[in-house]
């Protein structure tokens, strides 16, 4: 079996390492932020690896669980010199398609191969060993990583070849993303015209609109569960703008795209930038904006 180094092991990562460690896979992880899910691995079986060299150098298998591009091209340079010849770095990291297409052609000379697999869903489904993975690889990884992959995903697709998976989950986070900003300027609407939450939910569930984004959408704006979806504000503006400089490389005109990040960027200069300030929670700097 191989032996999976694990890098990022926050809300999501956690939830994807303690499927691979509980399912029988050596597993090294390095601590970050987050102490308290490196301890509860290492409980359950996991190694904790002192540096990156140290992961580096005694993983088959490295999978990486990133906030954006430059984490992820960061840790690769660190790893780069001490990467095992004919080991794979997965990373599911939302990131810009560029940047992994260029990061593969540099590790490519040494016989090490990167696969971008973005991942969709929740941290909870990380935990239930439910996500989505979009995944871009070559022919030859492609059976390698979908094995892994499996360990953690209902649904592993492949789209296309490296840098494919990260141009599927920008244009899938377009359309999510957009939902929450829609959903959110929709629920204020419908306040301000006198219909209020409750009323509005109970039209949107069950009919056409209602789709699993909307439902843990309303876990905070009609339940008030603040971690009903933990992805953060600071991340759906990022995923944006990575989906923008996409559009513009394509010469693609995305209008509803750019109306939803400047949403997303007034909520951060509104104070919605901090590390528990989710999606869901746009709804309230909405609401201010227009005096609710």
């Amino acid at each position: 079996m191989e032996r999976i180094g694990f890098v990022g092991v926050g809300w999501m990562g956690h939830g994807m390492a303690h499927n691979l460690v509980t399912k029988g896979y050596p597993l090294a992880v390095i601590a970050h932020r987050r102490r308290e899910a490196v301890d509860d691995l290492v409980a359950k079986g996991a190694t904790e690896a002192p540096t990156l060299q140290a992961l580096a150098e005694s993983s088959d298998v490295v999978i990486l669980c990133l906030t954006a591009a430059p984490q992820v091209e960061s840790v690769i340079q660190a790893m780069r010199p001490h990467l095992r010849p004919r080991s794979l770095v997965v990373d599911t990291t939302t990131s810009d398609p560029a940047v992994t297409e260029r990061l593969g052609a540099e590790l490519h000379p040494l016989k090490v191969s990167l696969v971008d697999a973005p991942l969709g869903r929740t941290p909870k489904d990380a935990f239930a060993g439910t996500l989505d993975a979009f995944v871009g690889a070559t022919d030859m990884d492609w059976p390698r990583a979908e094995a892994i992959l499996q360990t953690f995903c209902a649904r592993v697709l492949r789209v296309g070849g490296p840098g494919a998976g990260h141009r599927m989950k920008l244009i899938n986070n377009l359309l999510s993303i957009g939902y929450g900003a829609l959903y959110a300027e929709a629920l204020t609407l419908a306040e301000k015209a006198g219909i209020d939450a409750a009323t509005f939910d109970r039209v949107i569930q069950g009919g056409r609109m209602d789709c699993g984004f909307y439902q843990s959408w309303r876990g905070y704006a009609i339940e008030g569960d603040r971690d009903a979806h933990k992805f953060t504000l600071a991340n759906a503006h990022k995923d944006l703008t990575y989906a923008d400089s996409m559009a513009a490389a394509a010469k693609v005109a995305v209008p509803m795209a750019n109306a939803a990040k400047l949403s997303y960027r007034a909520a951060l200069a509104m104070g919605g930038d901090g590390p528990e300030d989710y999606m869901p929670h746009l709804i309230d700097f909405v609401r201010r904006a227009n005096g609710l």
